[in-house]
C-alpha cells in the first residue's frame, strides 16, 4: 500500500511513478548517524515524500565505525521488560517507538537489505563480519534505493520557523508559540525550503566524529527545554594514590559496589573492570557512570569498593585464608598475596595492609586475618568525578521528552519538527540498547514526518 511504513523493501520508486513531482512533500534529516540514517529511511517509505539527507562529516555513519570496538553492537535481543530496565533516562518515553519498531523489526530490517549478523554473550548482536562500517553500508543501500538524497560535506547552521499562515519567505530562528519551521540554512549561507525537518544530530560525546551539539543549539533557539547534558558511559575519576600504579591491570569477573555517604548502595553488578592512570574504566564503571553521573556532577564523592572474590563465600574464603597461613607459614608477609591476586595488585594490596612485609606468615593474627579477608571481599577506592564528553560513549541529557509526542517525536509547540536519536534526553546502558533507540526513534520520527 502507497505511504505504508510497514513494507521495507518495495522501492520508493515504485510508487513515485503514480505521484506528480511537483506535488511532494520535502522533508529534511539533519544528521547521518544511525538515528539520521533511519529517520531517512522511514520518510522515504512514503511516496509523497522527497527526502534529503544533510550530514556535515564526509561519510555517513562516521560514530557508527567505532561502537562496539569498530565491531558495531548495533542491537539486543533482551526481551521487552529486559530491554527497558536497561534505560537509563525516560524509559517511559520510548514504549510506542520501541514497540512500533522492536529489536526484532531491526534484524528484519538488516536481513531484508542484506545484512548477516550474529548474537553474542548478553544479547549483543553484531555483523558476522565483525565490521561495523557494514552496518552503514546496509543502511545507505536502503537510502539510495529508496531515493534519498544525501549529501555530505553539509552543515546546517540554523533551523528556519515562521508563523503559521505566513509566507516560508519570511522565516527566522525566534521561538514563540504558534510557529512552524520551513527549511534550514546551511553553514555556506544557502537556505532549503522544507515541509518538515528531523533534527538527528547526536550529543556531543566524541565530538571528533562530527557530535558537537548542534541539535541542542537549534532546539534552544527555538524555545525548546534542553536538560543539562552530562557524559555517561564514561570512565571514572578516582582520589587514591595507589589507583594510577595499578594502571593496565585488567580485573575479570569482580563485583562492583557503590555506596552513597549513608552507605545506601547505589550501584552493584558483575563483570570487567580496568584500572588506569586516572582511575577505573571497563565495563563495570561504564555502566555504573551511567546511574551515577547526575550525583558525580553535583561535586559528590562517592565509595566504591571491589569484591576480587565473588565466587568464594566469606566463611570459605576466610578457611582458604588460614589452610594459605599454615602452608606458607615460614614465608615473609611480601609473598603472601602470591598465587591470591594478579600482578600489580600484589604491592597494592600488601602496603593497604599495613604489615610488615618482612613479618612471619605464620605470624599473622587473627585480626590480621580479618583485615586481609576484607581487603580481598571489599577492596575499596573513592570515585571524585567523570573523565569528559571527549571520553563518553553518550551524552545524558538532551532535548527535553516534555516537548516531544512520543508516538510521533514531533515537537508539540512546533510544527513540522520532529527529533531523533541521541539528540532526545533518553539513554541506556551498554549492549547494544542505546543504537536500537537511535534506529527506533529514527524510524518513527521519519515515517510520521
Amino acid at each position: 500500500q502507497p505511504g505504508s511504513c510497514i513494507s521495507f523493501f518495495l522501492p520508493s520508486s515504485f510508487w513515485r511513478v503514480f505521484y506528480r513531482i511537483d506535488n511532494m512533500r520535502k522533508i529534511i534529516v539533519i544528521g547521518g548517524g544511525p538515528a539520521g540514517m533511519m529517520a531517512a529511511f522511514g520518510a522515504s517509505l512514503t511516496p509523497e515524500n522527497k527526502v534529503i539527507l544533510l550530514e556535515k562529516n564526509e561519510k555517513l555513519g562516521k560514530k557508527l565505525y567505532i561502537t562496539g570496538k569498530g565491531r558495531g553492537n548495533f542491537t539486543n535481543t533482551a526481551e521487552t521488560e529486559v530491554f527497558f530496565s536497561k534505560i537509563m533516562t525516560n524509559p517511559r518515553f520510548l514504549y510506542s517507538a520501541l514497540r512500533r519498531f522492536s529489536n526484532q523489526e531491526l534484524l528484519r530490517f538488516m536481513e531484508e537489505w542484506g545484512l548477516s549478523w550474529k548474537e553474542e554473550r548478553g544479547g549483543r548482536v553484531f555483523p558476522k563480519s565483525d565490521h561495523a562500517s557494514d552496518i552503514t553500508r546496509t543502511l545507505e543501500k536502503a537510502l539510495r534505493n529508496n531515493q534519498v538524497e544525501i549529501r555530505l560535506n553539509t552543515s546546517v547552521s540554523k533551523l528556519l520557523a515562521r508563523k503559521q499562515g505566513s509566507s516560508p519567505g519570511e522565516g527566522t530562528n525566534a521561538g514563540e508559540s504558534g510557529r512552524a519551521v520551513c527549511g534550514v540554512q546551511l553553514t555556506s549561507g544557502q537556505t532549503l525550503t522544507a515541509d518538515h525537518v528531523i533534527v538527528a544530530t547526536g550529543g556531543v560525546s566524541y565530538p571528533a566524529t562530527g557530535s558537537t551539539g548542534d541539535g541542542f543549539r537549534f532546539a534552544q533557539e527555538l524555545g525548546l527545554k534542553v536538560t543539562e547534558l552530562l557524559p555517561a558511559l564514561v570512565p571514572f575519576e578516582t582520589k587514591e594514590s595507589d589507583i594510577p600504579g595499578l594502571q593496565g591491570l585488567s580485573l575479570r569477573n569482580v563485583v562492583l559496589k557503590v555506596f552513597d555517604p549513608k552507605k545506601k548502595i547505589l550501584f552493584e553488578d558483575f563483570g570487567e573492570l580496568l584500572f588506569t592512570h586516572f582511575g577505573v574504566s571497563g565495563p563495570l564503571a561504564l555502566r555504573a557512570s551511567s546511574v551515577l553521573t547526575k550525583r558525580l556532577a553535583g561535586g559528590e564523592a562517592l565509595v566504591a569498593s571491589i569484591d576480587l572474590k565473588p565466587a568464594i563465600p566469606e566463611k570459605e574464603l576466610d578457611e582458604r585464608l588460614v589452610r594459605h597461613i599454615a602452608e606458607n607459614r615460614r614465608r615473609e608477609f611480601s609473598h603472601f598475596f602470591e598465587g591470591l591476586l594478579p600482578g600489580k595488585l600484589k604491592n597494592v594490596a600488601q602496603e593497604r595492609c599495613a604489615i610488615d612485609s618482612g613479618q612471619r606468615i605464620g605470624d599473622i593474627s587473627k585480626a590480621q586475618r580479618k583485615e586481609i579477608l576484607s581487603l580481598l571481599k571489599a577492596f575499596s577506592f573513592t570515585i571524585v568525578g567523570t573523565r569528559g564528553f571527549a571520553e563518553a560513549i553518550i551524552t545524558q541529557g538532551g532535548v527535553s521528552v516534555k516537548e516531544l509526542v512520543p508516538k510521533s517525536m514531533r515537537a508539540k509547540s512546533i510544527r513540522g519538527l520532529s527529533f531523533a536519536g541521541e539528540v532526545i534526553d533518553v539513554d541506556a546502558l551498554t549492549g547494544g540498547y542505546n543504537l536500537q533507540i537511535a534506529f527506533s526513534t529514527g524510524f518513527v520520527a521519519g515515517c510520521e514526518a
